[in-house]
C-alpha cells in the first residue's frame, strides 16, 4: 500500500487508476459476500442489499436486477439533486456491483449458520466498502438516498442512515423472523467496525496529555529517552488559576508503558490523561 501510495504521488494517472481498482475490487467483494453468507441466510443488514434480500424471498426477484432498478434511479436523483460531485467512479461501483452480484448468483452458500453468515457478511461487506471509500468513491444505494434526506429535512447525515437502514432491518424481521432482525444487527455492527479498521488501518497510537510541575525533564525525557516528539500547551488550573501548561504526546501503543514509567520516575505526582488515536498522520508515524 506504501509502494502504491508512491506511485499515487508521482504519477496522476496511476492514482486514478488505483482509485478504480479500488471500487471495482471493492464491489466485487461486496456482491460476493452478498452472494454466499448474506442471502442464502436471510441477513438484510441495510442498503439495497437488504432490500433486494427481502423481495428474493417475497416476490422471488432476482437480486442484481432489484439492485440496478435502486441504485441507478438513485445516482441520478443524486446528481439532480445534490450535485454532481459523485463523479464516474460511483456510477462504477454502482453499476460494477450488481453485475458481479448477477455473476456470481450460482456459487454455492459457503455456510447455512445465520450467525456467521452475519458475522463473516458483515466482514466481507465493511471490507469492501472501505476499499471503495479509500477509492474515494461510493456504491451509491441508500447512501445515497440518505443524503438526500439530509438536505431536504435537516436531519443528520447519520440520522438518515440510520433511520433507512433500520427501517430495512425492521422489515426483515417482520418477514423473515425476529431472529434474523437481530442477526442483521450483528451484520451491520460488524460492518461498521471493519469498515473503520480498514480506513484507519490495525496501528493504534496513544495520546498522552501531562500536567506536571516538572515541566522540562518531562519534556526532556520524553526527547530523548522515548524519542517522541512533545508539545507544550498553555493552560491555567481552574481552582488556582496559575499558569499550568499541559504538555502533549503521542507514541506508538508499544512505547506507552514506557512513556507512563518515565513520567512516574520523573514526577509521581503528575496528572496524566491518556486517549486512543486512531490515525496519526506525520512525523514519525503515517505519511500523509
Amino acid at each position: 500500500m506504501n509502494i502504491l501510495s508512491k506511485l499515487t504521488n508521482t504519477y496522476p494517472k496511476t492514482r486514478i487508476a488505483a482509485d478504480y481498482l479500488f471500487v471495482l475490487v471493492g464491489a466485487a467483494i461486496i456482491a460476493i459476500t452478498f452472494n454466499v453468507f448474506l442471502l442464502p441466510n436471510q441477513i438484510a443488514s441495510g442498503g439495497v442489499s437488504g432490500i433486494s434480500t427481502i423481495l428474493k424471498s417475497v416476490l422471488g426477484l432476482e437480486p442484481a436486477y432489484v439492485q440496478w432498478a435502486f441504485n441507478i434511479p438513485l445516482f441520478i436523483a443524486g446528481v439532480v439533486l445534490l450535485g454532481k460531485q459523485f463523479g464516474v467512479k460511483t456510477l462504477a461501483g454502482t453499476v460494477f456491483l450488481p453485475f458481479v452480484v448477477f455473476l456470481t448468483r450460482n456459487w454455492e452458500p459457503w455456510t447455512h449458520d445465520a450467525l456467521l453468515g452475519a458475522l463473516f457478511g458483515g466482514i466481507g461487506v465493511g471490507l469492501g466498502l472501505g476499499i471503495v471509500f479509500r477509492g474515494n468513491a461510493s456504491t451509491g444505494g441508500t447512501d445515497l438516498a440518505a443524503q438526500i434526506i439530509n438536505k431536504y429535512t435537516g436531519f443528520t447525515l447519520g440520522r438518515c442512515v440510520v433511520m433507512i437502514d433500520g427501517l430495512i432491518v425492521l422489515t426483515a424481521a417482520i418477514v423473515f423472523d425476529i431472529e434474523k432482525g437481530l442477526y442483521a444487527l450483528i451484520g451491520l455492527y460488524v460492518t461498521s467496525k471493519t469498515i473503520d479498521l480498514v480506513q484507519v488501518g490495525f496501528g493504534r497510537s496513544k495520546m498522552a496529555m501531562i500536567i506536571t510541575n516538572k515541566q522540562e525533564e518531562v519534556r526532556a525525557g520524553i526527547l530523548h529517552k522515548i524519542d517522541r516528539g512533545v508539545t507544550k500547551l498553555s493552560a491555567y488550573g481552574g481552582f488556582t488559576e496559575h499558569e499550568r501548561p499541559v504538555l502533549m504526546c503521542v507514541v506508538d501503543q508499544t512505547e506507552f508503558t514506557k512513556l507512563k514509567q518515565l513520567v512516574k520516575t520523573l514526577d509521581p505526582s503528575a496528572f496524566v490523561v491518556v486517549m486512543d488515536a486512531a490515525e496519526v498522520l506525520g512525523e514519525g508515524f503515517k505519511r500523509p
